[in-house]
């Protein structure tokens, strides 16, 4: 009895570290397994909260924010996929630079492009559009206006939260 005394003294903070860890994943995990993706209103990223619009479908998807005349600060366009992968975006007939955020399964930030601007869609001297692609798998597509993750310190590994009303 004395030994186990002395092992749960030792090494108490390491198990209660090991439990709050757990005990965080498995709460994310829950929010996302129960995500009802047409409820999403808002997006909470990097402290600021963001009214969202969706783009659930593959037509939604592939417009995106294309053709508007601007994006404020405090909106935002979600794009849900059915499965994580490598999605690359251009900027076919945009009208405004944008930052882009992708996001895994776990709704982690997993890669940003900053300041994604109407003038890669055709680049000077290439012969087609830049797109842009992360490095890492992805079930989530943020858009946001320029500079937002700059201004707001937005970094790989951050947490997002999907709000309703």
């Amino acid at each position: 009895m004395e030994i186990i005394n002395k092992f749960f003294k030792k090494y108490w903070i390491l198990i209660f570290v090991f439990a709050i860890v757990f005990y965080n994943i498995s709460i994310s995990d829950v929010q996302v397994r129960n995500l009802d993706v047409n409820k999403i209103q808002y997006v909470e990223i990097a402290g600021k909260v963001l009214k969202t619009e969706l783009a659930l479908t593959s037509e939604a998807q592939q417009k995106g924010l294309s053709g508007r005349r601007e994006l404020q600060e405090d909106e935002s366009m979600l794009f849900i996929f059915n499965y994580p992968s490598r999605y690359s975006f251009w900027m076919k007939d945009m009208n405004f630079p944008i930052d882009i955020v992708w996001i895994d399964e776990k709704l982690n930030v997993v890669y940003i492009k900053e300041n994604a601007t109407p003038e890669s869609y055709l680049p000077t001297g290439q012969a087609g559009p830049e797109s842009f692609t992360p490095n890492k798998n992805s079930k989530y597509v943020l858009e946001v206006f320029a500079s937002f993750s700059e201004k707001n310190n937005l970094k790989v590994g951050d947490k997002v939260k999907f709000l309703s009303s």
